[in-house]
């Protein structure tokens, strides 16, 4: 599994992050431009014209920041890594930054109001559990209960998707992860949180993005109903349900 708070304080794995991984027309920036489409619909359904505030939980380069641009009242980015922040502003991510320790006591969120909107994404995936379960510590503070908002956490490795099949080869790999969604919904569940929605964004592995039936065959799966469990990229909203 990838040390994140090891590898991301060198500022040429976070440009290479930022202008490689999320290149134009990448498996990773189409995915991205998905997701943007469905949170903005999100934040307007839930928040209407009462817009939220944005604690954004190992905020990178500010991806899921610029996502809801124009949405939020005030956003926040938390992170381990100064370069990644730094990166973030340059590229045109606007919120008020906060550097947070690695380990130690789980962070303080930002006393800003209700409601709020929590996101984690890029995350769960690359660290191990004890981060895991510091980072839903967080959310938990962030939203003390139902009415406070909603948790947006990304999985973009289903143990239940195409994915999994390369389980067995790579299983020896630091790189290769992956969480089902059973996984998930525990994890939330520990800290008190309920999934309340599901979505997901790929059919396809990455290997396969450059092929242009594979891709076509993507989007057709996508359109049928029921076929969020099976994606590779999910999102998974949730709600405080008890402390």
């Amino acid at each position: 599994m990838t040390d994140y708070t090891k590898v991301f304080q060198d500022a040429a794995a976070v440009e290479k992050y930022e202008t490689v991984t999320y290149a134009p027309d990448s498996y990773a920036s189409q995915i991205n431009q998905r997701q943007r489409d469905y949170l903005r619909t999100l934040v307007r359904r839930e928040f209407g014209p009462r817009a939220p505030v944005q604690h954004d939980f190992a905020c990178g380069t500010g991806r899921a920041i610029r996502t809801l641009h124009g949405l939020v009242r005030e956003a926040h980015g938390y992170d381990t890594s100064a370069e990644m922040m730094a990166k973030a502003a340059e590229v045109g991510s606007h919120a008020n930054w906060h550097r947070v320790p690695a380990e130690g006591p789980v962070p303080e969120p930002v006393e800003a109001g209700y409601p709020a909107i929590v996101t984690m994404f890029r995350l769960l995936l690359n660290v191990d559990d004890a981060i895991r379960e510091r980072a839903l510590a967080f959310a938990a503070k962030a939203l003390p209960d139902a009415s406070a908002g909603i948790l947006v956490v990304e999985n973009h490795g289903n143990a239940d998707s195409l994915r999994h099949l390369r389980a067995r080869r790579h299983r020896e790999e630091r790189w290769f992860a992956e969480l089902s969604h059973e996984q998930i919904d525990k994890l939330l569940q520990r800290h008190g949180f309920e999934v309340v929605e599901r979505r997901g964004f790929s059919m396809i592995t990455p290997s396969l993005h450059g092929n242009p039936l594979a891709r076509a065959a993507d989007a057709a799966m996508r359109r049928l109903p029921g076929t969020d469990g099976y994606a590779v990229n999910v999102l998974y909203t949730a709600r405080r349900i008890h402390a």
